[in-house]
This record gives C-alpha cells, sequence and structure tokens, in this order.
C-alpha cells in the first residue's frame, strides 16, 4: 500500500453508489481441508492495492513473498491490481462496484472505510468471518476504531496503523537552545521562529499533498471544540475552522516559517527536505518516514515527538475541545459482498496480518502493526516509535458517515484554492471566508444525500 492514506476521490465516487444494488452474491466456493485450511487449487484471488512508487522495488518483491506464501498455504494464485494514483483508483473501484465483478479484496484508506461502508457492496464481519482472519482480538484495539460505526457492524480489518506525528531534528533543537516540540500550536511555531534561519526553516509541510493539508484543519478544529460534522449538520463556515486555516496558510506567508517551495509540494518532498536537514520539523508524518530518515543526513539526529493538541490562540486545552493529535489512520481491508472467494479472501487477510507478516511490512515500509503482539514487539525493540504509539493512543476517529468523503474533499479543495494565492505570497480572510462557505455548501449537501439514502 502506497503512502497516500486516504482515498478522496475514490470516496467521492462510492458514496453516490450506495443506493445501487450490487449485481451478483458472493459465494464461499473453495472447499476447506482437514483443520480448516483452505483449498483454492485452481483459483486465483483478485486483490487491489496502491502501489507503494517511492519504495517500487521493494514492494515488488513484497508482492512475490506475499504470493508465495498465500500460494503454499491454499494452493491459490494472487493476482495484485494496482493504482498509482487517486483517479485511477476512482474508477478501477467504480467499475467493479457497479458492475459487480472485479477484485475480491480491496486496500482502503481508513477514512474511507465509511463511505465503503455506506455502499453496502463489502462483507460484514460476524464472528465467523473474524475467526477466519485469525480472530477479533488479535488487532490492537484502537486500530478497530474506524471498521465499522459499531463492533456489530464492521467491514474493515486492520492492515496497517500510521497515526501522525511530528519529526524534529535533534541537532539544530540544542544548537537553538531547545529540549523537545512545544505541544501547542503556538508554543510550535514561536520554536519554528526561532529554528529558521539562512536556509534552513522550522517547518516542512507540504501544500501540494493531494491527503495531507485536510487534517491540520482537522485537528485544530477538533481541539477547539468543532468536530466538523456534528450529527446531520456540517460545521466547516466556522470561526474554528477560519482560524484553523489562517494558522496552516500563515506559517508560509506571514511567520516565513516554511520554505516558499513548499506551495509546491507533497510529503514526500517535504520528507526529503527534512531528510537532508534542510528543516527542523516535519509536520504530520508517520513512523513511515523512519525507513526515509534512518537512510539519510538526519540518521541518528532526528526523533518523533507527538503533535500539538492545544488549538491556535489558546495556552491549554479551551473547554468542549479534544486533544487529538491524529486520525486513525492506515489502511483497512474490506472484501466484496460478490466475491465467489471470500474463504480465500478471508485466508489472504490471516496471512497479512499475521505477527510474522505485521513485523515483516514494518521492516520494509515502517508501517505500524495493527497485530497486537506484533505491534508490541516493534514497540519494545525500538523505543523510538513511543511517541508514535502515544499518538495511537490520542487518535479519534473522523466522523463515520458515508458523506465524508465528499467532506474530506471539500476541506481538500479549500487549499487548492488557495494555492495560487499562497504562491503570491497572501490569501485574503475574504478569500478564505468564501472559500469555507463553498466548503460548508457542498458538505452540507453531501450530509443530506448520506441522510436521504439510509
Amino acid at each position: 500500500m502506497n503512502n497516500s492514506r486516504t482515498r478522496i476521490f475514490g470516496a467521492v465516487v462510492l458514496i453516490s453508489l450506495g443506493s445501487l444494488a450490487v449485481s451478483g452474491c458472493g459465494a464461499d466456493n473453495n472447499s476447506a481441508s482437514a483443520g480448516g485450511a483452505v483449498n483454492g487449487q485452481g483459483k486465483t484471488l483478485d486483490v487491489l492495492v496502491g502501489a507503494n512508487t517511492n519504495k517500487a522495488e521493494q514492494f515488488k518483491a513484497w508482492q512475490t513473498h506475499i504470493a508465495e506464501a498465500f500460494k503454499k498455504q491454499t494452493g491459490a494464485d494472487l493476482k495484485f491490481e494496482t493504482f498509482a494514483n487517486a483517479n485511477d483508483e476512482l474508477s478501477k473501484i467504480q467499475t467493479s462496484v457497479v458492475a459487480g465483478q472485479g477484485p475480491d479484496v480491496y486496500a482502503v484508506g481508513t477514512t474511507f472505510t465509511p463511505t465503503a461502508y455506506s455502499t453496502d457492496a463489502f462483507v460484514k464481519f460476524d464472528s465467523k468471518m473474524w475467526d477466519k482472519v485469525g480472530g477479533r482480538d488479535r488487532f490492537v484495539p484502537a486500530t478497530l476504531g474506524i471498521s465499522g460505526p459499531d463492533a456489530q457492524n464492521e467491514v474493515g480489518v486492520p492492515f496497517t496503523s500510521r497515526p501522525y506525528v511530528l519529526a524534529y531534528n535533534t541537532e539544530l533543537f540544542k544548537q537553538a537552545g531547545l529540549d523537545k516540540p512545544a505541544s501547542t500550536w503556538d508554543g510550535l511555531l514561536d520554536q519554528a521562529k526561532k529554528l529558521t534561519t539562512g536556509s534552513t526553516y522550522g517547518f516542512a509541510t507540504g501544500y501540494a499533498d493531494n491527503y495531507t493539508p485536510w487534517k491540520f484543519a482537522w485537528a485544530m478544529a477538533n481541539q477547539s471544540g468543532n468536530p466538523l460534522v456534528d450529527g446531520k449538520t456540517a460545521r466547516i463556515d466556522d470561526p474554528a475552522v477560519l482560524k484553523a486555516y489562517q494558522t496552516y496558510f500563515g506559517w508560509l506567508t506571514k511567520d516565513k516559517v516554511v520554505n516558499p517551495a513548499a506551495v509546491g509540494w507533497n510529503d514526500t518532498q517535504a520528507a526529503a527536505d527534512f531528510a537532508a536537514g534542510q528543516s527542523a520539523m516535519m509536520l504530520m508524518t508517520t513512523a513511515s518516514s523512519k525507513v526515509t530518515f534512518d537512510a539519510s543526513a538526519v540518521k541518528g539526529k532526528y526523533a518523533y515527538a507527538v503533535m500539538p493538541t492545544v488549538p491556535p490562540g489558546q495556552a491549554s486545552a479551551p473547554s468542549g475541545g479534544q486533544p487529538v493529535s491524529s486520525i486513525i489512520s492506515g489502511d483497512n481491508l474490506v472484501v466484496a459482498k460478490y466475491s465467489e472467494n471470500q474463504d480465500l479472501a478471508a485466508a489472504y487477510i490471516k496471512l497479512l496480518t499475521s505477527e510474522d507478516e505485521q513485523i515483516n511490512y514494518n521492516k520494509l515500509f515502517g508501517d505500524l502493526p495493527t497485530n497486537a503482539t506484533a505491534a508490541k514487539k516493534v514497540q519494545d525493540a525500538d523505543p523510538s516509535l513511543s511517541p508514535i504509539i502515544d499518538s495511537a493512543s490520542k487518535a479519534k476517529t473522523t466522523p463515520f458517515t458515508g458523506a465524508w468523503g465528499d467532506i474530506q474533499l471539500a476541506l481538500t479543495n479549500v487549499v487548492v484554492q488557495a494555492r495560487p494565492d499562497l504562491g503570491n505570497g497572501s490569501v485574503s480572510e475574504a478569500t478564505l471566508k468564501a472559500a469555507l462557505a463553498k466548503a460548508q455548501k457542498d458538505a452540507q449537501a453531501s450530509l443530506d444525500r448520506a441522510s436521504a439514502s439510509k
């Protein structure tokens, strides 16, 4: 799976498919041998995943390894379908769900799971299905927080965990007389100003990333007491959200603590800037960045810390605010209802979420295991991951509504629309308010459609 945490455009399409009947009925056409092993001789399981373009060779080798292990266990072959970007993913998922045929198993971003659930196109995991994938209790409890609206209605099996943290250059911090990152956004900005000298900047972030910018607005708004969705009502056109975007844009335009080139950066480019020692902190990164940083100039000179949990303009958490540091982030595996290979799909998921394979995936790509035993072993072996584990404990699910895909896109579009002005050095309050009003209108319309389709 690639490091694009969420599947925005796929979510937009699938929410519109919620009322469609999925043609074809799923069946378990795979016989089980003695001992409960699935006999998949002569069969092929079709799996849709995101291509990891940053580590293409490692990803190809991992696919080969998993296919061989799956063949040994079940006798079945694996067919991997990959998507390179959100538009490619949209086309593949839309075609399959509407036609009622295609991949048996999909890897989806956690924030996409509510939209996938709303389509009624994926298998709900009852106790028997959970047993087939190794048991629900094999997973870190927090990673199950967005598998479904409740424990009785879950479609997503946790595969990877990517709670968000910030990375900081310990050498640059020491030179500036700083101990560790502040726990408030205002305090962190003050530190960033001290750390911005010459060609070195305080923050590295990607304003052109397709997936991360909205998370800043989401976190800061929640920390201020605005969950962005309150029941059936959107709360985007709100002072707390305005303050969040003004803060995020201001780092570049007003505070000058971000490299001006960041207006065109994605997260990979921001990580490369931090890895080169050109920025003192990288915001909203995950454990997967460790693979990159440990192969760079900052190896041994960086650490992770929990993102600030006190909103901009505040010295302490306000009444009603949520001290969130991250969304519940990562990848879930879902099984198509139309699949005639659901037992094979369960065997595949059981393999991917086994202790050994979870540890192997962590070593290759850095994502944290969702398997509880594997997660403990990884944490015990690397104390530097403790802040990431801490962040996971402070993570909060995005609203579990089929409308979230559209809402997430609306939040992202605020940044997309502002980028030309960001490049020119300023985003006016009037322009930002107009963008938030449009986002509010779009988000509310999507919530209304989701409510009407129930």
